[in-house]
C-alpha cells in the first residue's frame, strides 16, 4: 500500500501584471497544506491539454481548484452569457482534459469551487451563471467577512457519500462564489444545499471518489472539511 498518494492539484492563471511581466500560474498555499496535512503529496499541474495523459500517469488523484474564472456557458448549452461571467479558455481546456482522462480511469476526483462546476458540466450537469440574477432572496454567496470565516451552514443530503464522510446532518461553511450548479444532470446526485436552495455539493455514484463541493475545504473551517480532505486522499492509496 502507498503510504503517501502524489495528489495533482490544477493552477489557476493570471495575465502579466503584478508578480510578473509574464504570464503566471496561481495558488493558495493553503490548497497544498491541507493536502500535505491530511497525508497527501501535493503536486502542481499546468494549463497544458495535450499532456493530460501524461499528467495523470504520474498522480494517484485529481483536485480541480477554484479561481477568478467561470466556465463558458456554451459548455452547458447557453448561448447567451451573463455580464459577469469571466472565462479563462486555455485553463478550462487542460482542466476538461484532466477530468476526462480521470474518470475513465476511475481516479479520485475531488472538484473545489470553480472546479465543482467544472466537474458537474463535464458529466452533464448545468449552471447558474450569477447567482444574484437567478435565485430569489439569495444569501451573499460572495460572502462580506473574510474566506477563513464561515458564510452560511449547508444541509448535507442523507445516504450520500459526502454524509458518511462528514458524519453529521449539517456544516458551516465558507462561501466565494457567484455561479453554482443549477441542475447536476443524470450521472450526479446532489450531496448539500444552503439554505436559500444553492446547490452546495455534488457527487457521482457511479465512481469510486468523485465529488464536488462549492465551498474552500482547504481552510479547514469546519470539522467535516478535514474529514472529507482524509477521505479524498484514503481514496488515492
Amino acid at each position: 500500500m502507498k503510504n503517501r498518494p502524489l495528489i495533482g492539484l490544477t493552477l489557476d492563471a493570471e495575465q502579466p501584471g503584478g508578480y510578473s511581466k509574464f504570464p503566471w500560474y496561481a495558488l493558495r498555499c493553503n490548497y497544498m497544506d491541507a493536502i500535505a496535512d491530511c497525508g497527501g503529496v501535493p503536486v502542481a499541474l499546468p494549463h497544458r491539454a495535450e499532456l493530460a495523459t501524461d499528467l495523470l500517469d504520474a498522480v494517484d488523484a485529481l483536485v480541480v481548484t477554484g479561481g477568478a474564472f467561470d466556465v463558458d456557458p456554451k459548455l452547458y448549452g447557453e448561448v447567451g452569457r451573463n455580464e459577469t461571467v469571466m472565462l479563462k479558455e486555455g485553463r478550462t481546456a487542460a482542466e476538461t482534459a484532466l477530468i476526462g482522462g480521470a474518470l475513465a480511469r476511475g481516479m479520485p476526483i475531488l472538484g473545489i469551487c470553480g472546479g465543482e462546476q467544472l466537474l458537474a458540466v463535464a458529466l452533464g450537469g448545468t449552471l447558474i451563471q450569477h447567482i444574484p440574477d437567478t435565485v430569489p432572496d439569495a444569501l451573499p454567496h460572495e460572502q462580506p467577512n473574510p474566506r477563513n470565516e464561515p458564510g452560511h451552514e449547508i444541509t448535507l443530503t442523507p445516504g450520500t457519500r459526502l454524509a458518511a464522510i462528514v458524519g453529521a446532518a449539517t456544516m458551516r461553511v465558507n462561501s466565494a462564489h457567484h455561479q453554482a450548479v443549477r441542475a447536476p444532470g443524470p450521472r450526479l446526485v446532489v450531496n448539500a444545499v444552503a439554505p436559500d436552495g444553492v446547490i452546495e455539493g455534488i457527487e457521482s455514484p457511479a465512481h469510486r471518489f468523485c465529488l464536488g463541493v462549492q465551498w474552500h475545504p482547504e481552510f479547514l473551517i469546519d470539522p467535516g472539511d478535514r474529514r472529507l480532505l482524509e477521505a479524498f486522499v484514503e481514496a488515492a492509496r
